[in-house]
């Protein structure tokens, strides 16, 4: 076992982090910015160090810093928990070639599955369903270019090959606004990041957006967990998750849960890795692979009995997995609302200091959180404080469950999202299951 992980992130995820080091008996390291010397973990860590100002890119994006910090404190590995360099191969890559371990993939796995192009060839040989698409970079014939157009079916959608968080992508409804539509997306995703190269999808018009968990051991072995509906979402950003997802073809399910075991085998895959698609009548089509631990994988967690934590440290240590397939039952049913620091009708941030807080409580409520009474949430940071999970027997009483939990939640001081969430578990079209990925922000837009 792991001796002692340096934790490489801030907030809820670096506190749940700590909490599975201390179960498995791992040492703990909590590096953070000058704002953030107040944060839950860092206090209850074995040791702490300060990496740099409140900007991100001089403190959670300095790569030296980082690396330095595991050398002045021995640490042997560093969790990058999600966000921040969680996904860049660069930084796993750095870690390795100095002496740490890096929990989480290989720097060439995170390189594949990062590239939208090299991910969907991957995906292709495994036998993973996609998207129609243009199987590969878009050619530079415009003539070419429109004949897979048309090949595919208007309307499509250019998405650039290194993009992600709803950025880099323009729709296009015909043929007169394809060339232009290419071009203006390759510049765009140039800029931003750094690569050019866009490929053409057909555009699902009423998808839902279901994702499968996955851990792999780099060792010839793989599990999924089931899969979540992530579907409530606003700009792109997930607002509210359950597990599994309701109403899913059972064949679909099963057929393609196989293929991602499949898929991990095949590259390599070691660590917790998220497989993320769209659902529509029926079919799944792949979008990408989060080679890190997701925001919402507590609601697995809930369904499986599996810490998936836990098994991110484990298969670092070098070990198997903890599990077979036909060890995993799923069990119930789990919802996760993210609780974030905005203005619930104009979602502007709203840091500051908290000064009256009070969790939920009860039979199958989970609070993952680093907040506190007193604590200031600063402004330079995702504005996300905690996460608000329930689970029971059945979707309709975890659901009940979830709109009692949240009356319970006190947070004062600052704005947060609350009073949407508490909307959202109420709606009678949520209550049924399987709105599609426009339904929350048409429902905001109808409310304004």
């Amino acid at each position: 076992m792991l001796n002692k992980v340096l934790i490489a992130n801030r907030g809820e995820i670096a506190l749940r982090i700590l909490r599975a080091c201390k179960e498995l008996g791992i040492k703990t390291v909590a590096v953070h910015s000058t704002a953030d010397r107040d944060l839950k973990h860092v206090k209850l860590a074995d040791e702490a160090v300060c990496i740099g100002p409140a900007s991100s890119t001089e403190s959670y994006l300095n790569i030296p810093a980082i690396i330095a910090a595991a050398e002045v404190t021995d640490a042997d590995a560093i969790h990058p928990g999600y966000g921040f360099l969680a996904e860049r191969a660069d930084f796993a890559e750095q870690i390795e070639k100095s002496g740490f371990k890096f929990i989480g993939p290989t720097a060439d796995v995170i390189r594949l599955m990062g590239d939208k192009v090299s991910a969907i060839e991957a995906m292709k040989k495994a036998g993973v369903p996609t998207v129609p698409g243009s199987d590969g970079a878009v050619p530079t014939d415009p003539v070419r270019c429109k004949e897979i157009a048309l090949r595919i079916g208007y309307p499509v959608i250019i998405k650039a090959a290194a993009g992600g968080g709803g950025r880099g992508m323009r729709v296009v409804h015909k043929e007169d606004d394809l060339l232009g539509s290419i071009q203006v997306t390759q510049s765009e995703a140039a800029a931003a990041f750094g690569d050019g190269t866009v490929y053409m999808e057909k555009f699902l018009t009423n998808p839902r957006h279901v994702e499968i968990q996955v851990i792999a051991d780099g060792q010839g072995n793989a599990i999924h967990l089931g899969d979540r509906d992530c579907s409530l979402q606003r700009r792109h950003q997930k607002v509210l998750e359950e597990a599994p997802a309701p109403h899913i073809d059972e064949a679909a399910r099963a057929k393609t849960q196989a293929a991602c075991i499949k898929a991990c085998i095949d590259i390599n895959y070691r660590g917790a890795g998220t497989f993320e698609f769209l659902y529509e009548d029926g079919h799944f089509y792949f979008i990408e692979m989060n080679t890190r631990v997701q925001v919402e994988h507590p609601v697995s967690e809930m369904v499986t009995g599996v810490d998936i934590i836990k098994e991110q440290l484990i298969i670092a240590s070098g070990m198997k997995l903890s599990y077979k397939q036909e060890d995993i039952v799923i069990r119930g049913h789990a919802f996760e609302c993210r609780i974030n620091a905005e203005d619930p009708k104009t979602f502007m941030p709203s840091p500051g200091r908290i000064t009256q807080f009070h969790s939920p409580g009860g039979l199958g409520v989970r609070w993952d959180s680093h907040i506190y009474a007193g604590y200031s949430v600063p402004p330079f940071y995702d504005s996300m404080i905690g996460k608000l999970i329930t689970f029971a027997p059945t979707r309709s009483e975890a659901l009940l469950r979830m709109g009692s939990a949240l009356d319970e939640l006190v947070v004062a001081g600052i704005k947060t999202n609350t009073d949407l969430q508490k909307k959202l578990v109420v709606d009678a079209a949520f209550a049924k299951g399987g709105v599609n990925i426009h339904y929350l922000e048409k429902k905001l837009a109808e409310e304004q």
